[in-house]
């Protein structure tokens, strides 16, 4: 096992910890910006490392299409490609089998996808997401698992998790580099609590590095997601890391933390900026409207970004519509402000200060779901599915 994973502080089920990758000591909570295809769109990895981003995803469906794992093997690993010389996490592929569905066929033998690129069928098993991640050679690495959205019922959802179990040890047996390379398994199950409680035990029993919770963020509602969390991490091991995938509102990295989770990864960051919209404190700011275009304030005067430094939102929404530099500022600020936020629920925790985080958090306008994170002040072990949120 190449992690090492130590708990600095708690309150209730929120947990700050240290992440000992092997090419870097992050702080948890902590976002990952994605990077799909070895870059941030817009931004150097010098300014990455300047905003303190201590892992980058990347995914291992579109690189081994473009430029091909065998040449970044060749080439020394994504590292070295692409001049990254913190945490790299690559995803499985997996979730194209939701987002490119018309594209898959899924079998029990994997996934065979029409490329987008040229037409032609492309075949992603276990074994072979597995390999092709470790010529990609990131820090952690993730099982190929059967996913399927949360607003999907029926056999489709028990079938998918059967099949992500049968895969983890396929994935397992596959991992040539696991001294190197950690593998991480993805929790399904769908909103079901019962499948879900299997797929956690059964995942649990192979003793992995760290654990994902997936298929969550895809159209169902807060209350259902929040609780699916909350049992999964009140059942995975404590001195392991746990990864909420797919999650990026702000909102969302809070209470997912308070309900014991320490990694989240999301498109929603650098997207949003290149629509023209800030994260702030109060939420979000829209740089392409109107108002925007006399207002010589910073976006966020509290912020103490480069951006925020040195731009007025009457520049920025001149820049939106028509230059590049718009979206790229913005996707400057947006993670600036995404690791913030990560290290402010870091020290919160270890200065044993998370409820006047949460405080702020509400005053600042964000709907806090209280019900929610009374409960969490109960025993870790509470069957959260069982209670009425």
């Amino acid at each position: 096992m190449a992690l090492r994973f130590e708990i600095l502080g708690r309150f209730n089920r929120a947990r700050a910890a240290q992440l000992t990758l092997p090419h870097f000591v992050c702080q948890t909570p902590l976002f990952m910006p994605v990077g799909t295809q070895g870059t941030i769109k817009g931004l150097a990895t010098s300014q990455l490392e300047e905003i303190g981003c201590q892992i980058i995803l990347g995914n291992t469906y579109h690189l081994a299409l473009r430029p091909t794992s065998e040449l970044i093997d060749e080439l020394g690993g994504l590292h070295k490609f692409m001049n990254w010389p913190r945490a790299l996490l690559t995803d499985s592929g997996g979730f194209q089998m939701v987002s490119l569905l018309h594209l898959a066929d899924i079998t029990e033998k994997g996934v065979t996808f029409q490329s987008p690129v040229d037409g032609k069928p492309m075949l992603l098993t276990p074994e072979e997401s597995i390999q092709i991640q470790n010529r990609i050679g990131a820090d952690i690495i993730m099982a190929l698992d059967d996913v399927v959205r949360t607003t999907i019922t029926g056999p489709r959802i028990e079938e998918a998790m059967y099949r992500t179990l049968r895969w983890i040890d396929r994935c397992i047996a596959a991992h040539s580099r696991p001294h190197e390379q950690n593998l991480f398994g993805i929790v399904q199950g769908g909103l079901d609590p019962v499948l879900r409680d299997i797929c956690v035990r059964g995942l649990v029993d192979r003793n992995l590095p760290g654990y994902a919770i997936g298929g969550l963020a895809g159209g169902e509602s807060k209350d259902s997601f929040w609780r699916v969390v909350a049992q999964c991490t009140a059942a995975l091991p404590e001195d392991k890391p746990r990864y909420v995938m797919g999650v990026g509102y702000p909102l969302d990295i809070v209470v997912c933390s308070a309900l014991g989770a320490d990694m989240y990864d999301c498109v929603y960051p650098t997207r949003t900026a290149r629509f023209g919209t800030a994260l702030v404190p109060e939420g979000v700011l829209k740089l392409k409207h109107k108002a925007m275009a006399d207002d010589t304030r910073p976006i966020d005067p509290t912020c103490a970004c480069m951006v925020c430094k040195n731009y007025s939102r009457a520049y920025i929404h001149c820049l939106v519509t028509k230059d590049a530099m718009g979206s790229q500022l913005l996707s400057y600020h947006n993670l600036y402000y995404m690791m913030k936020l990560s290290r402010d629920l870091h020290t919160s925790i270890v200065e044993e200060r998370f409820p006047d985080f949460l405080k702020e958090m509400s005053l600042n306008g964000y709907a806090m779901p209280w019900r929610l994170l009374e409960l969490i002040s109960l025993p870790a072990v509470l069957p959260f599915h069982h209670l009425k949120i």
